[in-house]
């Protein structure tokens, strides 16, 4: 679990921020995401759509892209994800299966941190969004 909710808060924040950031002329849906690693480091990433929206890059997959990018192999500790449209923003499916890939490499118990519809911060671990996962 995260230590504080001080800590959840901060992720939270700083995904709202970067959700400023996206590209989202098609479906007008702002998201940003902060992934945390063990070692404090962290990196951000925000939603770019295409109009072969297939092509498009959700904001997770861009966090953990750039985590990737910058040589980051360290456990993830938690990722924070914001839509500056609606409030209980969960990954899409992708998203978790590319989250539950990553955590998994480095025994990572990754957190989801979102906020509720009523406001409240929310945390859940990957395992409990994608039971089933694809593993090789």
């Amino acid at each position: 679990m995260l230590t504080t909710e001080e800590e959840q808060c901060w992720l939270l924040e700083q995904a709202r921020i970067i959700a400023k950031n996206a590209y989202a002329p098609y479906s007008n849906f702002h998201v940003g995401a902060c992934v945390l690693y063990e070692n404090g480091d962290y990196f951000l990433g925000c939603n770019v759509e295409n109009a072969s929206f297939g092509l498009s890059l959700c904001a997770e997959r861009n966090a953990l892209s750039n985590a990737i990018t910058a040589g980051e192999k360290g456990p993830i500790r938690a990722i924070g994800i914001v839509s500056l449209e609606q409030k209980n923003c969960l990954p899409c499916g992708a998203c978790r299966q590319w989250l539950h890939e990553f955590a998994s490499q480095t025994n990572s118990d990754l957190k989801i941190v979102i906020e509720d519809n009523d406001g409240e911060i929310k945390t859940y671990k990957i395992s409990d969004l994608l039971p089933n996962p694809f593993s090789l």
